[in-house]
């Protein structure tokens, strides 16, 4: 796996001048950021050495070499999933990638299902904490020497990312809540007990990616902030039917602030 991810890190540092150390991974809620992206190089996944190939509606599948508030960035159009069939070192693949490329911040977005009864369809919460529900841990193995063996976990999300974006959605005029999100393999959606069961387990929101990505970036070491698009509520009150359509309208209508809330963020980063 090691040779793999140098392979692929080496084959893209000869195809492109830029050196990023910021990674955005723009998943449900973020892909109109890549309008703002002022792209130097774009790579499509299936043209990069050992990628995987995003096979999920909505998600394009190219990896973006740019500059974005001024900072030069890396940014993937589209995720790899586990409920796609691929395993969980193929879905963090990327992510051991942006460490040989020199990332040490990764922003993340998703969409999620929402359980908290303060929450409402389109709101943005930022994530402080997660609660790993799928059925195999990315570091499940033998380790990959770019992190421990035994990972600590007390901080998965940064806590002064965290605080920065709060400050810039304040500035913006931006409301944000802030919460824990439960990461489950799908791809089906929840039943309403399993968004209360959920719910009791101390969870604000629930998807199907993010967990995975973050604790292998945490391996090795980068540091992460985390964003999910509420756009749908479930639970014993919030008895609906929900379609991928259904969560890709409710993803767009927030793109625009959203994408201005994580440029800002880029443009202030230390």
């Amino acid at each position: 796996m090691l040779e793999k991810i140098q392979e692929t890190a080496a084959w893209l540092q000869a195809r492109t001048a830029l050196r990023p150390e910021v990674a955005i991974i723009l998943g449900s809620g973020l892909g109109n950021l890549a309008k703002e992206i002022d792209i130097i190089d774009a790579f499509d996944y299936k043209d990069i050495p050992h990628f995987p190939v995003s096979t999920v509606e909505g998600h394009h599948g190219r990896l973006l070499f740019g500059r974005l508030a001024g900072r030069e960035v890396m940014a993937m159009e589209g995720r790899f999933h586990y409920y796609e069939g691929y395993s969980m070192k193929e879905v963090t693949f990327p992510e051991r990638v942006m460490c040989l490329l020199g990332i040490t911040t990764v922003i993340v977005s998703n969409a999620a299902g929402g359980m908290n009864p303060s929450f409402r369809v389109g709101d943005i919460m930022l994530i402080r904490d997660h609660i790993n529900f799928f059925p195999e841990n990315p570091l499940r193995g033998q380790n990959i020497p770019m992190g421990p063996r035994f990972l600590d976990m007390h901080e998965p999300y940064d806590h002064k990312l965290l605080g920065l974006a709060k400050d810039i959605a304040a500035r913006q005029g931006t409301k944000v809540q802030e919460g824990v999100y439960l990461g489950t393999q799908g791809p089906t959606y929840e039943t309403p007990a399993e968004y209360d069961a959920y719910r009791a387990l101390g969870a604000d929101a629930v998807g199907m990616s993010t967990v995975p990505e973050v604790i292998v970036a945490r391996h090795c070491g980068m540091r992460c902030l985390g964003v999910s698009v509420i756009t749908d509520m479930g639970g014993a009150d919030f008895i609906v039917e929900v379609s991928h359509e259904d969560v890709q309208q409710a993803a767009q209508a927030v793109e625009a602030p959203l994408a201005e809330l994580i440029k800002e963020l880029v443009r202030v980063l230390d």
